[in-house]
Parts: structure tokens; sequence; C-alpha cells
């Protein structure tokens, strides 16, 4: 199945509330934030056959929330994209940074 980034809006939102880059306004934990990264494209005869659009997928929360990536984990697994995870703790902010990042190919 191929989503758009509109729809994978959509499916994020539907787990927890989601932004693109950033909110305007302090949010509760735990939220998303999703950012295109870079786009890619496959092009033959001088013509683009495929683009590709790199998304990087970030769940913000207090803890190590199994539940909450389990949640994102399940949604890419249904939707048959395929991701890599990366984590990291931000001190100054007090929070865990989960960051999938996945392929759309449009």
């Amino acid at each position: 199945m191929k989503l758009t980034l509109p729809q994978l809006a959509q499916k994020l939102n539907t787990i927890y509330p989601t932004a693109y880059s950033h909110f305007k306004s302090a949010q509760p934990l735990p939220f998303i934030c999703y950012l295109v990264v870079s786009s890619d494209t496959f092009a033959a005869d001088n013509t683009v056959l495929t683009e590709s659009t790199y998304v990087d997928i970030e769940l913000y929360t207090t803890t190590k929330n199994l539940e909450a990536e389990k949640k994102i984990k399940d949604m890419l697994k249904e939707n048959e994209l395929p991701w890599s995870y990366d984590e990291i703790f931000i001190e100054d902010e007090g929070v865990f940074k989960c960051t999938f990042s996945t392929k759309l190919i449009n």
C-alpha cells in the first residue's frame, strides 16, 4: 500500500497528537512530530518514474514507552513501510525521543 504524506499524518494522529516539524505551543506528552528529511527520484528516458520521500517520525515520551512505540511499529507494518529506529534521551527537556525513519514511494 502506498501512503502519501498527508495519509501518513492522519494515521499518526490516530495514535497521538501529531504535527509536522513541531507544535506551535507546548503539548502534553506523549506526542509525535514528523518531518521530511530528504527525497529522491528514479528516472529513465528523461522522465521521473518514481519519487521517494524520506520521513522521520519522532515520538516524544517522559519514560521509555514500549506500548507507544508498538503502536507506531504496528501502523508502519500494516502499511508495509520499512523503518529504522533510533532513540535518545534529551536531558535538557527530560524526554525520550524515539525516531522511526521510513520511506514513502510516490
